[in-house]
């Protein structure tokens, strides 16, 4: 009923989106203008590399990828270092998630202190360049507190990380009605209990979009560890490089690597997303 006493018209269809916005949105257009990006940032690269009279070996990449020996199939060097990368990144995010929940709880326990050191921990840790602290790690507390390179990298990545991550969780438990802090309450849950049954599982559809983003973003920031020689990824590309003095194609070859990795994490999160979103 409007203002007016005149009852609105139920059941009326939503109008439609303008005609360019439904072809921009088709799935077959998206992907249309996607590989066109990709194939004029190919055709520079190509062009460029062709006036500085560059000599292209693509023939050559595959033996990095997997080579046929006397003793049979072995991967090549770039699926060994994914997999290094892979572990490092997996372990780093871990201790960066476990380490980031810690801060987003000390923050939100409502103590002055807590309150205090989780935030004097995020302003410190988020104005400081990632390779600046990997060196800080490496170089200042590693031989202090005994760290190789190996976990001087993933202790830099851990808490960088960390600071973003809380800030994940301070708005996923946020983001949670007050009414469900009242109703766990009510019936007797402690703060531990509400977090652990009540608060936390309801939060995880808010903080599984901007986590996958975090996931994507600590596969990248890895590549960084390369400049203490850590074996992963863009190391076994250096090192390839410096060797055949193939840039071109191995970079592009890594970066590809790089590329389907993301993509196959965005889409198994956004599966899960929508399964999540039918369970509810």
């Amino acid at each position: 009923m409007s203002d007016l006493g005149i009852s609105e018209p139920k059941g009326q269809a939503l109008p439609k989106p303008p005609a360019i916005r439904r072809f921009f949105d088709s799935v077959l257009i998206s992907v249309l203008i996607y590989a066109l990006i990709v194939g004029l940032i190919a055709y520079g690269a190509y062009t460029g590399a062709q006036s500085m009279g560059y000599n292209w070996q693509w023939y050559r990449v595959p033996q990095f990828l997997y080579r046929n020996t006397e003793v049979g199939f072995e991967w090549g060097q770039i699926p060994i270092g994914l997999v290094a990368t892979i572990k490092l990144s997996v372990t780093a995010f871990v201790l960066a998630t476990l380490l980031g929940l810690f801060v987003a709880l000390l923050r939100l326990s409502g103590l002055v202190v807590g309150t205090a050191v989780a935030i004097g921990f995020l302003e410190l840790i988020r104005n400081i360049p990632l390779l600046v602290l990997l060196y800080l790690f490496y170089y200042v507390l590693g031989p202090i507190f005994g760290f190789d390179r190996y976990w001087a990298s993933i202790m830099t990545l851990a808490v960088f990380h960390s600071a973003l991550i809380s800030e994940i969780f301070r708005a996923g438990i946020n983001a949670v009605p007050t009414g469900q802090w009242e109703a766990a309450k009510s019936i007797g849950m402690s703060t531990a209990q509400a977090y652990r049954y009540i608060v936390l599982p309801q939060s995880v559809r808010f903080m599984l979009p901007p986590m996958t983003g975090e996931v994507v973003h600590l596969i990248k920031s890895s590549a960084i560890v390369s400049v203490i020689a850590v074996a992963e990824l863009t190391t076994f590309g250096r090192n390839i490089i410096s060797d055949t003095y193939m840039s071109f194609e191995i970079w592009f070859t890594i970066a590809l690597v790089y590329l389907v990795v993301t993509l196959i994490l965005s889409i198994g999160v956004s599966y899960l997303e929508k399964r999540y979103a039918v369970d509810q």
